[in-house]
């Protein structure tokens, strides 16, 4: 069997991309690859280890997920976009505080600070993928950005909350995964959460480890804690969207970042 690398996994990425005004940059010291148009030079950079870790369970699916949200990715970056009329398309995103904030043309992007961990940003919804708005986009629609953030926040507490039940050595977990984009942004549900942490019987504990899952967790004992630990470091692992490999305790609606190591953890 083929074995995949990050430089393997470039090749057969850039061979099903393959167009002429496209530049393929692969960095096989951080294992990312960076899509671009040449003419604008706007792109996309994919972190290669996640696709890999999908690639090893799903084989050619996983390449090919990755090479349509690329494609759309960079056809969406060309269309002229307006944030009149699509008040109910704007939705908040999480991400790590390693992201950029800024686009490649030197725009500010919009967000906010989150935890130590994470960033909110904020998107328009395109249907098969979404664009982060930015200071331009903003100031050519004469928007209030606070008036961006609080449509955001509303839609997305506007969002269905399915949730999948496990149950691991006497502690209970919860998946929010619907694949719409916004799973992690859940996490920002303030009255999901409050009524959820209503029903946990011992430490509740939450983790976004990429864009598309949500975890909740009902700790009742040290075991749950390396569970936790386990189930989000293979999720942050395999996600296309990376976010952080570390869980939150939850209390009072606060998010407290918690560094699990073995049978022990610690806040951040």
């Amino acid at each position: 069997m083929m074995k995949m690398n990050s430089k393997r996994m470039y090749e057969e990425i850039k061979k099903k991309l393959a167009r002429d005004d496209w530049a393929f940059r692969f960095d096989s010291k951080k294992d990312t690859l960076r899509i671009e148009n040449k003419e604008t030079k706007k792109g996309v950079t994919i972190s290669l280890p996640g696709i890999i870790a999908k690639w090893e369970e799903q084989k050619d699916e996983a390449i090919n997920e990755i090479v349509y949200y690329i494609e759309q990715a960079l056809h969406t970056m060309h269309e002229h976009h307006t944030l009149s009329g699509k008040e109910k398309d704007i939705y908040p995103v999480i991400r790590s505080t390693s992201f950029p904030t800024k686009t490649s043309d030197g725009i500010p992007l919009i967000y906010d600070e989150h935890t130590a961990e994470t960033r909110i940003y904020y998107a328009l919804d395109l249907g098969n993928t979404y664009r982060l708005i930015d200071e331009k986009l903003v100031e050519q629609e004469h928007w209030d950005v606070e008036r961006i953030k609080e449509i955001a926040r509303f839609n997305v507490r506007s969002l269905e909350v399915k949730v999948k039940e496990d149950t691991v050595a006497g502690n209970t977990f919860y998946f929010v995964n619907t694949n719409d984009g916004y799973d992690a942004s859940r996490i920002l549900n303030e009255p999901f959460l409050a009524k959820f942490a209503k029903n946990i019987k011992g430490t509740m504990a939450l983790a976004v480890p990429h864009q598309d899952v949500l975890i909740i967790a009902d700790i009742q004992n040290e075991v749950g804690y390396d569970v936790l630990a386990q189930m989000t470091m293979s999720f942050f692992a395999s996600g296309r969207v990376p976010i952080t490999a570390l869980s939150f305790l939850y209390e009072n609606g606060e998010l407290e970042p918690i560094f699990i190591l073995g049978k022990n953890y610690r806040k951040q």
